[in-house]
């Protein structure tokens, strides 16, 4: 019984999850300076916007991207800026800098890292930072696509879309991304059931 809550829930996470990636691309298609940052859990979805758009376009959005969900377009689900992504990318460069110079601290046969491991090695940890960055993107993609987000809505409804007061992090993010200009926030509950 426990096993098929979480499976349940789990679910119901990577579903809203892909709803939330589909509105970011639908509100990008919508209005060109768009900027979002969100977080997915069963219960649906948190969306941060930056920049000015109506709450209106919000909701339209959500609603657009359930529809077309629904209608068969499950690769909206997969946005190429997903923290999936970004973890992905950011696993793979380290771990590839770490063997490159795992390898050359076993190459001169020292127990510790030390200055010779890391000059001799830093060209080849370079390199294979660089490499991991080329892949990453396409494993961070398959990954989310396959782990953490569905398009296949199922039985997903939306339940209301309501404008909340933006956390701490939110206005942390503002602070990133205004870069000394005005940067309107607003952030957003998406409540869902299924």
């Amino acid at each position: 019984m426990l096993k098929n809550r979480l499976q349940y829930l789990i679910s119901r996470t990577r579903r809203n999850h892909g709803l939330e990636h589909a509105t970011s691309h639908v509100l990008s298609e919508q209005h060109k300076q768009f900027s979002a940052q969100g977080h997915s859990d069963f219960r649906g979805f948190h969306l941060n916007i930056y920049g000015d758009i109506p709450e209106a376009d919000v909701a339209a959005a959500v609603e657009e991207a359930h529809s077309r969900m629904t209608n068969g377009e499950h690769h909206l689900a997969v946005h190429p800026n997903c923290g999936t992504v970004l973890l992905t990318t950011a696993t793979l460069g380290a771990l590839a800098s770490q063997s490159a110079f795992g390898l050359e601290q076993r190459r001169q046969r020292r127990a510790h890292m030390d200055l010779s491991v890391f000059f001799s090695g830093l060209p080849s940890a370079i390199l294979a930072g660089v490499l991991a960055l080329i892949i990453s993107r396409p494993v961070g993609m398959a990954i989310q696509q396959r782990l953490t987000t569905n398009g296949d809505l199922q039985n997903l409804e939306v339940v209301r879309v309501r404008k909340i007061r933006p956390s701490v992090i939110t206005r942390l993010f503002q602070l990133l991304l205004a870069t000394g200009k005005e940067l309107d926030v607003n952030a957003y509950h998406i409540e869902t059931r299924g």
